[in-house]
């Protein structure tokens, strides 16, 4: 059988595959190298009863994270995936690549990630190239969840949210600026808490204050993550993750404004990766196994 993962930050998808159907499918938090040590990534898997259902079964781990771009973070989650997967060949690669292979349409295209963090690429079906780097919640990830988050808890600690939408995020939240300061800087994994606030930031995505703000951060990441690439208006720009598929409309009405030809908007692409896996890695696969 065959495991297919796809993780961001927050939530990650998995799918088992035995032959071209799909066996089992089933969510567990996300796991990033920056944040999550080897342990707690083993640990954590195996405290799922379908993993550790399956485990010895897997024959081929297809891992596909937020962070493992750099060689040592990825060796970092082969390492934890295999103390748990004893038997399975394991592959990990960026998130990255999971878009890109999820959206491909047989030609060159760019694909872009808005969800906790964002991040950007093109893919014509052998390379997956990145125009600019992501820089993460603190330097980058325009447009992102906790860009958008941090956007509110500084205005919100700074009083320059409205009166109503200020008292709405307190009854909510019960906020103080000790609770936040302790979020962002002393506990684990800031980006997830700065984008947990993403549904009330969806939910009042049409006040008069955040719309605009959020115009704005859509925008900063297509110009620096979309209009970066060599003749991107020659191309479809596609987008995946729940802040792309929160704000579609916006996203559409930006593209247009800068010359982008919108494609695909698909929240989760986990079936999308499974797809590409059955249509272009089953047969190498196959080749592989026959030797």
């Amino acid at each position: 059988m065959i495991l297919i993962a796809n993780s961001g930050s927050t939530r990650c998808d998995w799918r088992i595959l035995n032959g071209d159907q799909v066996a089992e499918s089933f969510i567990t938090v996300g796991f990033n190298p920056y944040f999550h040590h080897e342990g707690v990534i083993s640990n954590t898997l195996q405290q799922h009863y379908q993993i550790i259902d399956h485990a010895d079964s897997i024959e081929y781990l297809f891992f596909y994270g937020a962070g493992c771009s750099d060689k040592k973070y990825r060796i970092l989650i082969e390492r934890a995936l295999q103390a748990v997967f004893k038997k399975a060949k394991i592959y990990v690669d960026h998130d990255l690549t999971a878009a890109a292979f999820s959206t491909y349409e047989n030609r060159l295209s760019i694909t872009c990630i808005l969800g906790t963090g964002s991040n950007s690429c093109s893919f014509d079906g052998d390379i997956v190239r990145e125009q600019v780097p992501a820089l993460d919640f603190i330097l980058g990830d325009e447009g992102s969840a906790s860009h958008f988050g941090k956007r509110l808890l500084r205005d919100y600690l700074y009083d320059l949210l409205p009166e109503e939408l200020s008292l709405e995020l307190f009854e909510k939240y019960r906020l103080s600026k000790d609770e936040i300061i302790e979020n962002v800087y002393r506990k684990p994994y800031p980006n997830v808490y700065l984008a947990s606030f993403m549904p009330f930031i969806i939910e009042k995505s049409k006040d008069e204050y955040l719309s605009p703000i959020i115009r704005e951060g859509l925008k900063e990441f297509l110009e620096i993550h979309v209009c970066s690439f060599p003749d991107y208006s020659d191309v479809k720009t596609h987008f995946i993750g729940s802040v792309s598929h929160a704000f579609q409309d916006e996203l559409k009405s930006l593209s247009s404004e800068l010359n982008i030809d919108m494609g695909k908007v698909i929240q989760y692409p986990i079936d999308n990766l499974v797809d590409y896996h059955i249509k272009y890695h089953y047969p190498k696969l196959a080749k592989l196994n026959n030797k």
